[in-house]
């Protein structure tokens, strides 16, 4: 058992946990989220671009199709080396830094794949594209995770993921626009505008907090609880802070190294349980519908402006269904929410494939079908941000403790990107060669995690970050667990959180 000394007694508060100032940061961070959301999805419009495809002479290669392959595989090859330094920066430098050298990175690519004169030079900054905005996906979520009371995580934490499809749908409707921009370089505005967002979260970053947890971790007592105090109300923060540094105590005396998430079997079962649900997610196709969009509502025989209408209309609808997940995520558990996430837009993806493949294009088209098979990846998007896409960011930060939440979400990032390279390298050989077989790769290992993630997967919804170790089987520091205020004989919340805080002394590092 630990030697810690026992600093805290007292009750999270059930009233408003977090100051305005916490949403504030979030929502400045989020123009984070949003640079991310944009670079990620500008190819699929930047492919339905007549000026782009006749730029690259995308039409007449003979080598066209590899060529497309490769910017979506360079891509996401950039973004498995992306994901690997959000453990190294984070820990090392900070969640902050963790964000500010990615940002960078999206307005310095994004600047050159507007000004590429040669396929070359674009596909090279496609893969720092993709390294700055895969660091950017995870380190943001564990930031904001570690500054934001368990009560309301769900909620403020999946504004990552409506500001991310915030950066989808106006990405889209940049590339709707300039396409009628009578300009050989009409491609190149939609680009260059992925740049803006990762500006202003530039702008902003000398304002905002570092983690509370990171300041923990790295000796600074005093400066986390003066940023816990802005963050929090009262006595919430006096909870959180005593918390924090009581388990903080108890896990650094812990393993924390790499080998560890092998070794030890508590973080082992967090390892897996992290790369099941980035493959279980994107085994449901996500990322590939969303980045050939402009080939998939080809293939259903639309042409032209009506094919980046269609792509815009998708992705608006994925930013109000995750505006509406917000108010959704902390109302069921975890895992029933993915589970049953996973299975609904799995369902979407067999009603499409049939349609597809039983009313094909051609002279004598049922155009009624066609429509109802554009209509299903609407279906699709909404149920998968209504309740998938927000909760894989959450539920990967919540899965790992302080000292190894930018490993586990390295882990997850990478798993990500690594079954991306797979599909999307593979998708517009599949779309051209097989058709709508292509999308039965996707449907049974879809419907197998739905049923795994609802009956073996933990729910962690509404614990304290240093609470979700029990759920694991890890040590656990015995005083900072302490149930739910009781209703008082008026019945009415008690929520004095009386605290008994024993001395601790606390060495600054220098």
């Amino acid at each position: 058992m630990s030697t810690a000394t026992p600093v805290v007694a007292g009750n999270h508060t059930r009233r408003r946990q977090f100051k305005f100032y916490n949403v504030l940061v979030i929502l400045a961070m989020a123009f984070g989220s949003i640079a991310m959301g944009y670079s990620g999805s500008v190819i699929g419009v930047t492919l339905g671009q007549p000026s782009f495809v006749a730029y690259f002479d995308l039409e007449t290669r003979a080598n066209a199709t590899s060529l497309i392959s490769s910017m979506n595989g360079l891509f996401q090859a950039g973004a498995f080396f992306g994901a690997l330094c959000i453990s190294y920066v984070g820990d090392r430098f900070g969640r902050k830094m963790s964000i500010t050298v990615p940002a960078m990175l999206v307005v310095i690519s994004g600047a050159l794949l507007a000004g590429s004169t040669h396929i070359a030079v674009f596909l090279t900054f496609r893969f720092f594209s993709g390294m700055g905005s895969f660091w950017l996906l995870g380190a943001i979520p564990v930031w904001m995770t570690e500054i934001v009371p368990a009560k309301n995580r769900g909620l403020l934490v999946d504004i990552h993921s409506c500001a991310l499809l915030l950066g989808y749908a106006f990405a889209s409707w940049m590339g709707y626009a300039f396409f009628f921009v009578k300009s050989p370089h009409a491609w190149r505005g939609p680009l260059a505008l992925q740049c803006v967002p990762a500006l202003i979260v530039l702008s902003a970053m000398k304002w905002l907090p570092e983690s509370p947890r990171y300041l923990i971790m790295t000796g600074r007592y005093e400066e986390a609880r003066r940023v816990l105090g802005r963050l929090h109300e009262r006595e919430e923060a006096g909870v959180e802070f005593n918390q924090i540094e009581a388990q903080f105590r108890l896990d650094n005396s812990q393993p924390h190294n790499w080998m560890s998430l092998l070794t030890k079997k508590t973080y082992r079962k967090r390892a897996l349980y992290a790369v099941g649900l980035a493959c279980g997610i994107q085994f449901t196709g996500v990322l590939v519908i969303n980045n050939y969009s402009a080939i998939i509502y080809g293939g259903l025989g639309f042409s032209g402006s009506t094919i980046l209408i269609y792509s815009a209309g998708y992705n608006t609808l994925a930013f109000g269904c995750g505006f509406i997940a917000i108010w959704i995520i902390d109302h069921f558990a975890r895992n029933r929410l993915v589970g049953f996430g996973t299975a609904v837009v799995t369902t979407c993806l067999v009603v499409e494939a049939a349609l597809v493949a039983n009313f094909p294009v051609g002279p004598n088209q049922n155009n009624n079908a066609l429509r109802a098979a554009a209509a299903m990846t609407y279906l699709y998007v909404a149920f998968a941000q209504l309740f998938l896409d927000g909760t894989q960011y959450v539920y990967f930060a919540e899965l790992f403790p302080a000292h190894l939440r930018n490993k586990g979400m390295t882990i997850g990032m990478a798993t990500i990107s690594l079954m991306n390279i797979m599909w999307l390298q593979s998708a517009p050989s599949a779309f051209k060669n097989i058709g709508w077989k292509f999308y039965l790769c996707f449907i049974i290992p879809a419907y197998t995690f739905a049923i795994i993630c609802w009956v073996f997967y933990p729910n962690t919804k509404g614990l304290a970050l240093e609470e979700i170790a029990a759920i694991f089987g890890d040590e656990v520091q015995s005083d900072i667990y302490s149930p739910p205020p009781q209703q008082t004989s008026q019945g009415k919340d008690s929520d004095s959180c009386s605290l008994t805080v024993a001395p601790a002394e606390h060495k600054e590092k220098v």
